[in-house]
C-alpha cells in the first residue's frame, strides 16, 4: 500500500491547487531560461547573418555591436585587395522608429551593398532588393507584409521581401535596405535643422560616405588570424575574426542580461524550495496523529520518510510538468523570442529533484520526532 498515494487522493483538491501554484513558478523559471537563450540566439543571428570571416572596424573599437564604429567608405576597396579575401562589403547598423498604420514601428536597419556580403542570406517570402533605392526586406516579426509602404526619414520604402529570425539582442526586428539609402538616412537632417546648418555654412555635419564596418569572406584555405594581423598593421583599423565578434557579443553586449537573469533564476528557485518546504511541513504537521499511529503499530522510519519524500517529489514533478506545458503553449506570444532546449528542461528537472529532496527535510524531521503515544493520547 502506497501511503503517499492514498494521502494525495484524500486531499486531492489541495494537492492539485498546490501543484498549480508551483507550475506557475516553474513556468516563470523556464521563461527566464528561454528569454536568455533567445537573447543570445538573436545576438548571434545578427553577427552570423552576413556569413563572413572577417570584420574590419574603426581602430580601438570592438565592432558595430558593442560600440560605435565609423570608417571611410573607401576602406572596402582596400580590404578587397588583401590576399585571401574573396569578397568584401560595407555595412551599417542603426535603430529607427517609423510611423506605420497609426503606430510606431521600431526597426534595426542594416544597410548593405546588393551583390556583396551583408544582405539577407535567405528571403523566405518575396524577393531580395533589386532596385538601388527605396526597397526594404524586413523580418516577419516586424508585422510588415509584402507590398506595404513605410516611411523612413523623408522617403517611402516598399517591402519586397521577408526574412525570419533576424532580430538584434534588444529584440528589435531587423530590416535590410541599400547602403546608399542607409547612409542618407543616417546623415539626413530635418529641414529646419538643415537650414540652420546651411546658414552657418556647415552643410551636413558629416560625410555621407561612412560605414560601420567592412566585412569580408576569405578563401577556404586562408587563415583569418593572419589576414586580421595584416589589417592591424594599417594602425587606423581594427580587424576581428568571426569568432572574436561572437565572443564580444556574449561577453560584452549580453553579459549583464545574463547575470541579471541568472540572479532572478536563483531567487525563483529559492522561493520554490521554500514554498515546497512549507507545504510539505504543513502537510506533515496535519498528519502527526496518523504518523504516530503508524509508529505505534510498528511502521519503520523508512516508511514514514518515504511518505513525505514521495509527496515532495510528486509536487515537484507535477509542478515541473504543468509549468513546461504552460510555457510551451504561451511562449510564442512573448514580445521577446523564447528558445527552450531539451537540455534546459532536463537541467531544471534535476534541480527540482534536488530541491524537493532537500525541502522535505523539515517534514521528515518533524515526523521522526513524533511520540507514538500521541496516537492514544488524543
Amino acid at each position: 500500500m502506497n501511503l503517499a498515494y492514498r494521502d494525495v487522493r484524500h486531499n486531492l483538491f489541495r494537492f492539485v491547487l498546490t501543484c498549480l501554484g508551483l507550475s506557475l513558478l516553474m513556468a516563470v523559471v523556464l521563461a527566464m531560461i528561454g528569454i536568455y537563450n533567445g537573447l543570445v540566439s538573436d545576438a548571434l543571428n545578427i553577427v552570423k547573418a552576413p556569413q563572413v570571416d572577417l570584420w574590419v572596424v574603426e581602430s580601438g573599437t570592438q565592432g558595430p555591436f558593442a560600440e560605435a564604429s565609423k570608417l571611410p567608405g573607401g576602406t572596402r576597396d582596400a580590404v578587397a585587395r588583401l590576399h585571401g579575401v574573396v569578397a568584401a562589403g560595407s555595412i551599417t547598423y542603426q535603430t529607427v522608429e517609423a510611423p506605420f498604420r497609426g503606430d510606431t514601428l521600431r526597426l534595426y536597419l542594416i544597410g548593405y551593398e546588393p551583390g556583396r556580403p551583408g544582405g539577407p542570406d535567405v528571403v523566405s517570402q518575396g524577393r531580395g532588393i533589386e532596385q538601388s533605392h527605396f526597397e526594404i526586406v524586413a523580418d516577419v516579426k516586424s508585422g510588415l507584409s509584402i507590398g506595404d509602404v513605410i516611411r523612413l526619414g523623408r522617403n517611402p520604402f516598399t517591402v519586397v521581401g521577408l526574412v525570419e529570425d533576424t532580430t538584434n539582442s534588444g529584440g528589435d526586428p531587423a530590416a535590410f535596405i541599400t547602403l546608399r539609402d542607409a547612409q542618407v538616412l543616417q546623415t539626413q537632417l530635418a529641414p529646419a535643422a538643415q537650414r540652420v546648418q546651411e546658414a552657418r555654412g556647415a552643410g551636413l555635419l558629416e560625410s555621407q560616405d561612412s560605414v560601420a564596418a567592412v566585412i569580408a569572406r576569405l578563401k577556404p584555405n586562408a587563415d583569418p588570424q593572419a589576414v586580421a594581423q595584416t589589417v592591424q598593421q594599417w594602425k587606423h583599423l581594427t580587424a576581428l575574426t568571426q569568432a572574436d565578434q561572437e565572443s564580444i557579443l556574449l561577453l560584452s553586449v549580453v553579459d549583464r542580461a545574463k547575470r541579471q537573469i541568472g540572479l532572478f533564476l536563483g531567487i525563483l528557485l529559492t522561493v520554490s524550495a521554500v514554498v515546497i518546504a512549507l507545504i510539505i511541513y504543513t502537510m506533515t504537521m496535519e498528519k502527526l496523529k496518523q504518523i504516530a499511529t503508524l509508529k505505534l503499530i510498528g511502521a519503520p522510519d523508512r516508511t514514514i520518510i518515504g511518505l513525505i519524500v514521495q509527496q515532495s517529489l510528486a509536487l515537484g514533478a507535477v509542478g515541473w510538468s504543468f509549468g513546461l506545458i504552460l510555457i510551451l503553449l504561451v511562449k510564442d506570444y512573448f514580445p521577446r523570442r523564447v528558445v527552450l532546449e531539451p537540455i534546459n528542461a532536463a537541467a531544471l528537472a534535476g534541480i527540482i529533484l534536488v530541491v524537493c529532496i532537500a525541502a522535505s527535510g523539515l517534514g521528515v524531521r518533524a515526523a521522526l520526532k513524533v511520540d507514538p503515544a500521541t496516537a492514544i493520547g488524543g
